[in-house]
């Protein structure tokens, strides 16, 4: 019987089908409706301030005020409110913000930045940021290169040299690092003999009757000695590896676990030599300030000598 009056309580449209199907009336909360309209309301002015509908070939403005900001370069623009604007404007102030310090990096040297604690923790987190977006590409993210493509920065051993003064050279006006492959030169037997050679300047146990003859080709008609010098330990200038020192740029040699396998990593090398291998100048693209703290990092990456 309850059950009963509960049903009749029930509101209805007054639709019925099939006799005694009826559609209830059942409307929606107050604070529901409510929230809807709120919304309607918000469109409608969102509309009239922001950039919002396409018209041709333009779009409407929307009544927001203007916004005036300075590029990087010191020109002034004034446009129109948009998020794109808006972030020039931001990044502006953020300029402006920084300009104290990046002066005080600018009128500094390195020795100076890096014993002055406030102006140490500004380059270096500047410099993380200008890596992140130019360098680590290449150079992947902390320094870690990419065997076979490009150098590790954070081991310390450079080609092209560690010092402050080097690595903003490289950083300013690029590099370009080739090796010629000596497949057409050197027979087989000839460049399996200079491999072992090379393996033995980092005290790799090799055959050593191999690596006299392959040392008789490095110093003589192979001409290696030319860049790697007759030590092994390469040239700096030519940005000619060190073979002394156990660090592999090209050649996988550490992740060979026999010598086969080392001597097959160094002998692609020689057979095919090093190409492609060139880094682009930033002096231009980056401004002075920023090639000076992005030195700094570098240099802090693989303690730098």
């Amino acid at each position: 019987m309850s059950t009963e009056k509960k049903q009749q309580t029930v509101q209805t449209t007054g639709h019925a089908w099939d006799g005694d199907l009826q559609e209830f009336n059942n409307p929606l909360p107050n604070w529901w409706l409510w929230g809807f309209y709120a919304t309607v309301v918000f469109a409608v002015i969102y509309w009239v301030l922001f950039p919002t509908f396409p018209i041709g070939k333009s779009y409407t403005k929307g009544v927001m005020n203007d916004i005036t900001y300075k590029t990087a370069d010191g020109k002034e623009h004034t446009t129109h409110w948009n998020t794109r604007s808006l972030l020039m404007k931001e990044m502006q102030e953020a300029r402006e913000m920084q300009k104290p310090y990046v002066d005080k990096i600018v009128k500094a040297s390195y020795s100076q930045i890096a014993k002055d604690k406030d102006q140490s923790a500004f380059a270096y987190s500047t410099a993380k940021v200008l890596f992140a977006d130019n360098c680590a590409g290449c150079h992947q993210s902390g320094g870690a290169g990419v065997m076979g493509m490009y150098p590790n920065l954070a081991d310390d051993a450079w080609l092209w040299g560690g010092s402050y003064a080097k690595i903003e050279e490289t950083i300013r006006s690029g590099r370009k690092g080739s090796m010629p492959g000596f497949k057409a030169s050197l027979s087989a037997a000839q460049i399996d003999n200079v491999a072992e050679y090379v393996l033995s300047f980092s005290g790799t146990k090799v055959n050593a009757a191999k690596a006299a003859k392959g040392k008789a080709i490095f110093e003589g008609s192979g001409g290696c000695f030319a860049c790697h010098t007759k030590e092994g330990t390469g040239q700096i200038a030519m940005g000619a590896a060190n073979l002394t020192d156990k660090v592999w740029t090209i050649a996988n040699v550490n992740a060979a676990k026999t010598l086969a396998e080392k001597k097959a990593a160094v002998k692609a090398v020689v057979t095919n030599g090093v190409a492609g291998r060139d880094m682009p100048a930033w002096q231009g693209r980056l401004s002075d300030a920023d090639i000076k703290m992005l030195t700094y990092y570098v240099h802090q990456l693989g303690g730098g000598k």
